[in-house]
């Protein structure tokens, strides 16, 4: 089975959250309801403070709690390696919502069911790429094979930052190449 991922140049982000915004406005999101989402952190203290940026959605992981905890198989992978959603066999029990680590899975209280990030697989066809990384204008996503991905853009990428839960158990397919600051167990998420 392939595997697709995503690719995040955290170095150069500027926290612009025009792939935020490209998303929500694809998938049509209510108010309050993000499938990506860029949060903004601080770290050290005069003179040598830095602040950076994590543009972060589904990591359509290896081993997803979010489908081995969903009763009806609407949380499944696809022949892509990609997590995907059936909407029609969502039965709201929020289930995946509650075993995913990462609190990836929305739940939408006026149909009664959860939804989440599908890498816009309907949209990849026609577009070649999810909305997001077409809508970087910094290009620091990136979609595709992880192997691809990882010849592309080289060996000193990560799946885990200190602002992420452990990548162990889920092998999430997010490759990052890491801000150095980001690698500090010492931060603050900020406001925008």
């Amino acid at each position: 089975m392939a595997r697709n991922g995503f690719y995040f140049d955290q170095d150069s982000c500027l926290g612009c959250r025009v792939c935020q915004i490209a998303c929500k406005d694809v998938n049509d999101l209510p108010i309050g309801s993000l499938f990506r989402k860029v949060n903004t952190y601080e770290t050290g203290e005069y003179p040598n403070a830095d602040r950076y940026h994590f543009a972060g959605t589904c990591n359509h992981c290896e081993n997803p709690a979010c489908v081995n905890n969903c009763p009806t198989g609407a949380m499944h992978v696809s022949e892509d390696g990609t997590v995907q959603h059936d909407d029609e066999r969502c039965i709201g029990c929020r289930a995946c919502a509650i075993a995913c680590p990462y609190d990836v899975p929305v739940y939408f209280e006026d149909e009664g069911i959860v939804k989440k990030c599908t890498t816009c697989q309907d949209k990849r066809d026609e577009w070649g790429n999810p909305p997001c990384v077409a809508a970087c204008m910094m290009r620091v996503l990136d979609f595709g094979d992880m192997d691809e991905l990882r010849k592309k853009y080289g060996s000193d990428l990560v799946k885990e930052l200190p602002i992420l839960p452990s990548a162990s158990i889920t092998d999430p397919s997010t490759l990052i190449h890491p801000r150095k600051s980001a690698l500090s167990p010492d931060f603050v998420e900020t406001p925008i």
